[in-house]
């Protein structure tokens, strides 16, 4: 028979990793301000293994409009520069000797708009995700009242399961409003 409680628990937890995902994905569209962030998804070959660039050099963002990478190892400086060229930021990294500077141009009009394009995709994509995560223990339910679940625990079980499910979704579309306020701020 089905434990309640267990599978309340397990549907939270996948909607919280749901939530955490859409987080982190949100967090690389570029949203014209300068983000160490912005680099996370680009590796650098440092002695036969493919590493993060944090784990070669410093980051840091002394204003909204640039990133300074500092390697730690001179020898890495063309390799970073190489996989920042080659990433799908489409900007291009100046090198001094001493640091390499990223410089983030405002974004155009245009742009702005295919981003929040882009970043309603990804929350529809998070919803779709809440969705079936609540349809899957819906149904897990169900079987459990053909198994000998009580149906009134069934009823409680799926109110409490809609308002989790409510309670995400207003997460979700709260990330949006913040990450479309931060897209279109000039």
């Amino acid at each position: 028979m089905i434990d309640v409680e267990k599978d309340y628990s397990t549907a939270k937890d996948k909607m919280d990793m749901s939530l955490l995902h859409l987080d982190d994905t949100l967090s690389h569209i570029r949203a014209g301000k300068a983000s160490a962030r912005l680099l996370d998804g680009i590796k650098v070959d440092s002695y036969g293994q493919m590493v993060p660039i944090n784990n070669v050099a410093a980051i840091a963002t002394p204003d909204a409009r640039s990133i300074v990478i500092r390697p730690w190892d001179k020898n890495m400086f063309s390799v970073i520069e190489t996989a920042i060229i080659n990433s799908s930021l489409g900007i291009m990294p100046e090198n001094n000797g001493e640091v390499i500077r990223i410089g983030i141009p405002p974004l155009t009009e245009e742009r702005r708009k295919q981003l929040a394009k882009q970043c309603k995709a990804e929350i529809e994509n998070a919803k779709i995700s809440i969705r079936n995560i609540r349809r899957d223990h819906l149904e897990g339910l169900k079987k459990g009242v053909k198994e000998g679940l009580s149906e009134d625990i069934e009823k409680d079980a799926e109110s409490k399961l809609q308002k989790l499910h409510d309670k995400f979704m207003k997460e979700i579309d709260d990330l949006l409003v913040k990450k479309e306020k931060e897209i279109m701020t000039v």
